[in-house]
């Protein structure tokens, strides 16, 4: 029991656990895991080509069994499970894996789909041509041997690796603590970077990036932008978006498809349609009606995805982008061993490291040729002098007891070494013949010039450098290609929502009790006036639509309240609704509250940074003041929105108009007032200003229209019983900013208050609502043009208590899929112009002095 005590040892197990986790990390990272920067292999990879070299299973030599190569190797060098150095091998032979397989291989190698490859035994391998550049001149001392896990063999610690096989085929490996990812690149490229870089040691990373574009996959594909690839070229580490190569192509019966012929690098590509089929079947994306991999030998990849007639197929490319891996990222890590440390890499560097090895190996190469040559022409020195005294020499031969005397003899006497007296003792007696002796010195004489340009060789690297570029240059015009994997502008790192969305005109609604929806603008029909409309929504109890707004799908609609707040949405955020439904109270939308009310919506151009630079906000209240605000102040808002409009007592907004800053100012009131003004009268204010008086109101009466107005523009008016008119704006002189206006309209009972003002073109649509629901939609050239003091037209027949509640003009750019002409609406009544009178009061209110009350 005492001696087994004295054999115990005090281990703190913290310690050793340290110690030995260390041991074992830097194993899995020095011999299993991680390339060498100078050839780009693994321990195994390595191991597997070396053993092939060895048994001379070259490219020019038949298959032999791959078990057979994983047994040798397995013995010899890499003493882990076969299944581990069958795996490498398989992928080193499949070329949608290597960009350039190092092993080519005959029978079943697996697929893209993910089929394993067939047991050892029934596959065949050998080494492929390129792999054979790997090991060229590797019996030329060029680099160093080790000993293998038993010592009884000797593997290479490095190969000669004529072309940089790193980058060219890339690398994969997981360590302890670590992990590499390194994409393969063209031949091409990677060669012609080699060569600038061995012209100009300060090549800058730029200047590289004109030889290499990008990584280079087998699968093909596209890469998304550059930005990731200079990041990763620059520091190492990166990330790039690689997607599928698709295209749309509309079938003979009106439908479109998409075809997938490319898929991003080591994507599965059965995985992939069962993720297409699978999103499809649980109705994520739909529209597609059918999905068919007609992959074949002969085309290559070929996945069709059918798309219903009425569904957009760019749309739906756009969602499998998102949500299938036709999309997907490829984060580069180019991780390898430098002098046998782990060291992260940028693309320089990684050249750099290469050349470098080049010159080493070629250096080598070159000193063994040297001594060989040296050697060789020592023994033709010999041998001249043996042709000079061949009968001395035979008769010493002859008078010799045994080898070893004539060796001596000959040593002795010609003052030979003893290598040179073994090859006479060897010389054949046909080489005494004349032809054999002008051999002989026509050998020696070449092996003179060879040695003199090998030591010129040793003597200037440029010279080196120079065999090591004519080296590349055949390895790349031998076996270079042309680019796979297109590189697309742009710099995407993922997805827009915004970008599933079709961008497409659409009309929004808002109604009074703040129900909101959106529809495409085509669901309304143009009509003669005087038509009776379309329902537009059902309304429930009083409720109708209030406000109407035409816009992009991919624009911003700012909602200003009637307590001077606003908020901010995209049109694709608003729910799209049925032509008949009321819509979703906004107040789900937004966060108001329960007594505010939407009073302008306003639609602003997204990704326009000069709009929002240049642009201004003109907004009126029902009391009459104004205020003039930029447009950048608004163009941050948060969800709960912001003050827009500070209020001085009991009053509301109005109305909003966005502006250029060079525009008139138009006020219009209830009782038929309209005043108008340059909008530089008011003075530009901050975001949260109360504004400064627009237009002096009479007893009773309030603002109920604001607009900017134009040069050439008319003025259209609209009152609550649906008359309506143009008025050309030269009618309207110009008056300072606090002024009562001039009277815009002849009002009477039949033809109710004024309830809507407006700037326009003479080439929009009119669209007008009732507290009903009733829209009707009119093209501008069927209102009539009368003058300032007139009644006007009837433009919608009212029955009952209807009232017109909202008026909108939409521009005749958003086109209907149909224009249908109710002409049958069109009665005479509609028709009816209302007997312009004229006015016997002032034409023209005198305007007030200009206040400035803030």
């Amino acid at each position: 029991m005492s001696d087994e005590k004295d054999r115990l040892q005090q281990v703190n197990i913290s310690k050793e656990m340290r110690t030995s986790f260390l041991d074992y990390a830097m194993s899995v990272i020095v011999s299993r895991a991680l390339p060498d920067v100078r050839d780009g292999m693994k321990p195994v990879h390595r191991r597997i080509l070396h053993g092939m070299h060895d048994n001379g299973m070259t490219a020019d030599k038949p298959y032999k069994k791959s078990a057979r190569i994983v047994g040798d190797v397995m013995g010899k060098y890499h003493p882990h499970g076969d299944s581990s150095i069958y795996d490498a091998m398989v992928r080193m032979a499949q070329d949608f894996s290597y960009r350039y397989p190092l092993v080519n291989g005959q029978g079943n190698f697996g697929s893209m789909d993910g089929d394993g490859a067939a047991a050892m035994r029934y596959t065949e391998a050998k080494m492929s041509r390129i792999s054979m550049e790997l090991m060229r001149d590797i019996n030329k001392d060029t680099i160093d041997f080790q000993d293998n896990y038993d010592g009884n063999e000797r593997e290479p610690v490095v190969l000669p690796a004529r072309f940089p096989n790193m980058l060219v085929n890339g690398a994969s490996g997981i360590a302890v603590g670590m992990a590499t990812n390194i994409p393969p690149h063209n031949l091409k490229e990677v060669i012609d970077a080699v060569l600038a870089l061995s012209k100009d040691d300060e090549i800058t990373l730029p200047e590289l990036m004109e030889h290499v574009k990008g990584p280079d996959f087998p699968t093909s594909g596209l890469i998304v932008g550059k930005g990731g690839i200079r990041k990763a070229y620059e520091t190492g580490r990166g990330s790039i978006i690689m997607r599928a190569k698709c295209e749309i192509e509309m079938m003979k019966n009106g439908k479109e498809r998409i075809i997938v012929s490319e898929v991003p690098y080591q994507v599965n590509k059965a995985r992939l349609v069962e993720k297409i089929a699978e999103l499809a079947r649980d109705k994520k994306i739909e529209g597609i009606t059918d999905l068919r991999d007609e992959t074949s030998l002969k085309e290559g990849v070929k996945i069709i995805i059918e798309i219903r007639k009425d569904k957009n197929a760019n749309v739906i490319l756009n969602n499998l982008y998102k949500q299938t891996p036709l999309q997907t990222s490829f984060g580069i890590n180019m991780l390898a061993l430098v002098k046998g440390q782990p060291k992260i890499l940028g693309l320089k560097e990684v050249l750099h490291h290469y050349l470098e090895h080049q010159k080493v190996v070629v250096l080598r190469r070159t000193k063994f040729d040297l001594k060989r040559a040296e050697d060789r022409a020592h023994i033709l020195e010999g041998l001249k002098i043996a042709l000079d005294n061949i009968d001395a020499i035979i008769a010493l031969i002859r008078g010799s007891q045994n080898d070893e005397a004539a060796r001596s003899g000959l040593m002795e006497k010609f003052d030979l070494s003893e290598r040179q007296a073994q090859a006479i003792l060897d010389m054949r007696l046909r080489r005494l013949t004349g032809l054999e002796r002008d051999k002989i010195e026509d050998e020696y004489n070449e092996i003179l010039k060879t040695i003199e340009e090998l030591k010129a060789i040793l003597a200037d690297e440029e010279k080196l450098l120079e065999i090591i570029r004519e080296e590349l240059l055949d390895i790349r015009d031998r076996y270079g290609d042309d680019r796979r994997t297109e590189i697309t502008l742009g710099n995407l790192s993922d997805i827009e929502d915004e970008d599933l969305i079709p961008e497409e005109q659409i009309v929004v609604t808002l109604s009074h009790n703040n129900y909101i929806k959106r529809l495409p603008s085509s669901t309304y029909r143009a009509q003669h006036r005087g038509g009776r409309g379309v329902q537009g929504m059902n309304t429930i109890e009083d409720d109708f639509v209030s406000q109407i707004v035409t816009m992009s799908t991919h624009d911003y609609i700012m909602f200003f309240t009637n307590k001077g707040r606003v908020y901010r949405l995209k049109g694709y955020e608003l729910p799209e609704l049925s032509r008949q439904s009321k819509g979703i109270p906004i107040v789900n939308m937004l966060e108001i509250d329960k007594d505010e009310k939407i009073s302008t919506m306003i639609a602003v151009k997204d990704k326009d940074p000069e709009e929002f630079e240049n642009m201004f906000l003109v907004f009126a209240t029902k009391n009459g003041l104004v205020k003039r605000s930029g447009l950048e102040n608004f163009e941050r808002i948060n969800k709960n929105g912001k003050i827009a409009i500070s209020f001085r007592g009991d009053d509301e907004l109005l109305a909003v108009r966005l502006t250029d800053g060079t525009k008139e100012v138009i006020l219009g009131t209830k009782y038929g007032a309209l005043i108008r003004f340059p909008e530089e009268q008011i003075r530009t204010m901050g975001r949260t200003a109360a504004g400064v008086k627009g237009i002096r109101l009479r007893e009773d009466d309030e603002v109920v229209g604001l607009d900017v107005l134009a040069e050439d523009q008319s003025i259209l008016v609209v009152t609550d019983n649906g008359y309506g008119k143009l008025t050309p704006e030269a009618e309207y002189r110009i008056t300072n900013r606090g002024g009562v206006g001039v009277k815009t309209a002849n009002l009477t009972d039949r033809v109710g208050e004024l309830i809507y003002i407006a700037s326009v073109n003479g080439d929009e649509d009119l669209m007008i609502v009732t507290n009903h629901g009733v829209i009707i939609r009119l093209v501008m050239e069927e209102v009539s043009v009368l003058g300032r003091n007139t009644q006007g037209v009837r433009l919608i027949k009212l029955s009952g208590d209807q009232k017109v509640a909202t008026v909108a003009k939409v521009k005749e750019e958003i086109e209907e899929e149909e224009l249908t002409l109710d002409n049958e609406a069109a009665t005479e009544e509609a028709a009816e112009d209302v007997t312009e009178e004229t006015l016997t009061a002032e034409e023209s209110l005198n305007p007030s002095e200009d206040e400035t009350e803030e």
